[in-house]
């Protein structure tokens, strides 16, 4: 019999997606949990970013600097880049006497806002949510190991391990001690584990304590679909999540992000805003709620497609598409069952709604679903917009 967390998880299915064949009203809220800025290695300014995120439709966003949390002050100085892209003036246009300026006879620098100041100034209660982040940014043997931590409110240092595991594990040890050591809620995901081909499989297995990674990154240069030698993150995913069902560890959930870099230049080969995204099902925007439900698996990803309903009871996974006008859509059911070592397609319907009733040796389930509709500045030419459940367990 499996562990007490499978039976919480399908209680809380039950609750949230039932009431015997009623479908309840779900609050989903839309956000991005991958995203840097000038004080890391992005090219705007925090607050021309967040507001991008506001000005489309957006109800959370969290910045994720690499190795910081920006909570000092830091006077940026003006590159040739920024010069070209008028990134100064774009910035003192939108937020005018705000902008803090500092000149000589050679070189300009401006003041970047801290955390507190752009949430004071951009935050809107009940609507619009800035949430602080950190990408905690470590490599092993020139592989790269990036791990987003969600909510943190002290920063934390990358570690230096023995292994991409170690550095991995070590992370999500400091990222529990500091949630208990404040009584608050946080968590880390992986980022793009096949940037670099620095996280496999086998490390992730081996983890205690993640439930999150990213099966859709925007950036051009992650490689999300894999190569010749290296498989695509679905497939990881559905891996480690067979592992994680055997060795009774709950299973890992998967979001889409942005991690976007270039707000000036839009292109496939610029890392933009708009890619990828959570849809999250909360009443109440804050990062308690929201982080409670990505716990409990109460959030689909997205890069372009919106779902109305996910409904789940002990019969039945539904899935309604908010659907967009000519375009054409399929729903994939694929699951893991009893004797299996894979998980597989189980069921692919045409339209904007479908149903799988499950089978008794189904041992987990989530659904994919695919449109012909391209994305207008996509990750990669000709990509068409996706959209990914998460996995849970059949009981």
């Amino acid at each position: 019999m499996k562990n007490l967390f499978f039976l919480y998880r399908t209680i809380i299915l039950l609750l949230l997606f039932s009431c015997g064949e009623s479908i309840t009203h779900q609050n989903w809220k839309k956000g991005n949990l991958h995203t840097h800025s000038l004080w890391s290695d992005g090219d705007d300014f925090p607050e021309m970013i967040i507001q991008w995120y506001k000005d489309h439709d957006y109800q959370f966003i969290a910045l994720s600097d690499h190795n910081i949390i920006a909570d000092s002050e830091f006077w940026y100085t003006l590159r040739e880049r920024d010069i070209k892209n008028k990134t100064l003036e774009k910035y003192q246009n939108r937020f005018g006497d705000w902008v803090e300026i500092k000149k000589d006879s050679v070189i300009t620098s401006v003041r970047l806002k801290t955390f507190e100041e752009f949430k004071s100034k951009l935050e809107v209660t009940d609507s619009f949510l800035i949430i602080k982040s950190e990408e905690v940014t470590s490599s092993f043997e020139e592989k790269p190991v990036h791990m987003n931590v969600t909510n943190i409110q002290e920063k934390i240092n990358p570690p230096k391990g023995q292994s991409v595991l170690d550095i991995m594990q070590l992370t999500i040890n400091a990222v529990i001690e500091q949630s208990k050591k404040l009584n608050l809620k946080m968590f880390t995901h992986i980022n793009h584990p096949n940037f670099g081909y620095g996280v496999s499989v086998e490390d992730i297995k081996k983890l205690n304590g993640e439930r999150f990674f990213e099966v859709y990154n925007g950036h051009p240069a992650v490689n999300n679909e894999g190569d010749d030698m290296h498989i695509d993150t679905e497939t990881m995913w559905d891996l480690i999540n067979i592992h994680y069902y055997d060795k009774d560890k709950p299973l890992m959930y998967g979001i889409a992000t942005d991690d976007s870099h270039n707000y000036h230049t839009l292109s496939s080969e610029h890392s933009n805003s708009g890619r990828g995204w959570v849809m999250v099902n909360s009443k109440k925007l804050n990062p308690k709620n929201l982080i409670i439900a990505m716990e409990n698996g109460d959030f689909y990803s997205s890069t372009g497609i919106y779902l109305k309903t996910i409904f789940a009871n002990k019969h039945r996974l539904f899935i309604e598409i908010n659907p967009e006008e000519n375009t054409n859509y399929e729903i994939i059911f694929m699951g893991y069952k009893k004797g299996s070592n894979e998980v597989a397609q189980l069921k692919k319907v045409q339209g904007t709604s479908a149903s799988y009733y499950y089978k008794k040796d189904d041992i987990f389930i989530r659904a994919r679903i695919n449109s012909d509709a391209k994305k207008e500045n996509p990750y990669k030419p000709h990509e068409t917009k996706k959209a990914w459940t998460q996995p849970f367990i059949i009981q």
